[in-house]
């Protein structure tokens, strides 16, 4: 049941729309959201498969709602990582600007990586992603998520956003805050969040917000942009917390979010902000104005010419590979690919990592420092799942499964599948074009390197 004191709340804030709020909050289903992962998969050609009941999301252009029931675990467009499963609000955050190829961006409550998978989709090889999740465990979901989706220039941090201040001043051109909150734009999709509500609750979070929003701001460059949102409606974890931090840094202002979302949300509310310039510029999603649920966003730009610093205080803790080790690897390069992977190839811990980015690798709670390439045993390199979902077209051999071929089940299974071509050694397996896994053929069968934690029953 909702809670009387939010509906309260709600009536207060929404006025002659409330009805309509309700309504949609008490009757509506939670929307589906699915976005076709660029690294990937084209929206165009998501949409030319017909494989999924699509409505363009209009304000992403590769956004979609998912007008169907389906469980996507067991689906080879999720394996595969063409799609990502993401609430179309959620969406409307890394797509309220343009984000740069070259672009440096941190998203500091990262998980289960849906905003850093969409921002990684734009960053081209100059850019790099720091994404950060406070809980390792969930630092760990992002990993497996950039696994699938083939993200390469990224570090995965387990870090306290104290901490992150500490290591980093001035240098991101966007740093992102989807701040923990009590959650009430969830009310349609989570009993949890209706049980865990209440004023107390809301407070606490609006006062973690702020913490981590005075530490946030210490990493943005000058002219960069500090990106807050939340998945809740409470005016204190929105325009309270946004008009606190203007009023505390007045080498920030609110800027407009592009016109598309302008089209299907409200403005924040004048009255919660405590006088902050421009809060109609910060936007709120109702279920009653756009497909979705609940979602605040509020877009802010650093001066262009406040006095930062540039700095990175820490040493990087990537070593270089061995004699020995370097050989290893650059005769699988040699063997198994039409060229080595763009950046350099160094050891992190007892992992061979490809770090395409420039950034160094920091010390401790590292969950991913580029792509996992593998191991080497005595004089063998044996690749890691991560090297062939972000590398395969690298692959001299690729065996490519289509959409009805009985092997793309017995290859998600585990099971060794035939390969259609005259083929052997270390090879990509894709499904449609996008990269699957790996394999290793031989003699016209591939065995199958598909990692077992990830396999279908």
């Amino acid at each position: 049941m909702i809670p009387e004191g939010f509906m309260e709340k709600m009536k207060n804030i929404l006025g002659d729309e409330y009805p309509a709020f309700i309504e949609a909050l008490k009757s509506g289903e939670a929307v589906r959201g699915m976005r076709a992962n660029l690294l990937k998969c084209s929206p165009e050609k998501l949409v030319s498969d017909g494989e999924f009941n699509l409505e363009p999301l209009g304000y992403v252009d590769n956004g979609f709602i998912l007008r169907e029931e389906r469980a996507m675990g067991a689906s080879p467009y999720h394996h595969a990582g063409m799609v990502y499963m993401q609430d179309p609000g959620a969406m409307a955050s890394a797509a309220a600007l343009d984000i740069k190829p070259d672009w440096w961006v941190a998203d500091l409550c990262a998980a289960p990586g849906g905003k850093s998978s969409q921002v990684a989709e734009r960053l081209g090889d100059g850019g790099f992603l720091l994404s950060n999740e406070y809980v390792p465990k969930r630092a760990k979901i992002i990993v497996g998520n950039f696994e699938r989706l083939g993200v390469r220039g990224a570090i995965v941090t387990s870090l306290d956003t104290a901490r992150l201040r500490e290591m980093y001043e001035g240098v991101f051109d966007l740093v992102i805050v989807d701040a923990p909150c009590s959650g009430e734009g969830m009310f349609r999709k989570s009993e949890e969040a209706v049980e865990d509500w209440s004023e107390d609750n809301v407070a606490m979070c609006a006062k973690r917000q702020k913490e981590i929003l005075g530490n946030a701001k210490g990493l943005v460059k000058s002219g960069g942009y500090l990106l807050y949102s939340t998945c809740t409606y409470s005016p204190e974890e929105n325009e309270g917390v946004v008009g606190e931090f203007l009023g505390n840094n007045p080498d920030f202002a609110l800027v407009k979010v592009k016109e598309s979302l302008e089209e299907r949300t409200r403005p924040a509310i004048a009255k919660y902000a405590k006088g902050a310039l421009n809060i109609e510029y910060a936007r709120r999603f109702y279920p009653h104005v756009s497909d979705g649920e609940g979602q605040f966003l509020a877009l802010m730009q650093r001066d262009e010419n406040a006095q930062i610093k540039q700095r990175i205080l820490y040493k990087d803790e990537a070593k270089p590979l061995s004699k020995q080790e370097s050989a290893v690897v650059s005769a699988f390069f040699k063997d198994a690919l039409t060229r080595a992977p763009e950046g350099r190839a160094v050891k992190v811990g007892e992992n061979i990592v490809m770090v395409s980015h420039s950034c160094p690798i920091p010390r401790g709670s590292v969950f991913m420092s580029g792509v996992l390439l593998g191991e080497i045993k005595g004089s063998t390199f044996f690749p890691h799942h991560q090297f062939f979902s972000a590398y395969a077209e690298l692959f001299r051999s690729k065996e490519n499964l289509r959409r009805g071929d009985a092997r793309v089940e017995k290859y998600l299974r585990g099971e060794e599948i035939e390969a259609s071509s005259d083929i052997k050694g270390w090879c990509a397996v894709l499904f449609e074009g996008a990269a699957l896994g790996g394999g290793k053929a031989s003699s016209g069968k591939i065995k199958n390197h598909y990692p077992k934690g990830l396999r279908t029953r």
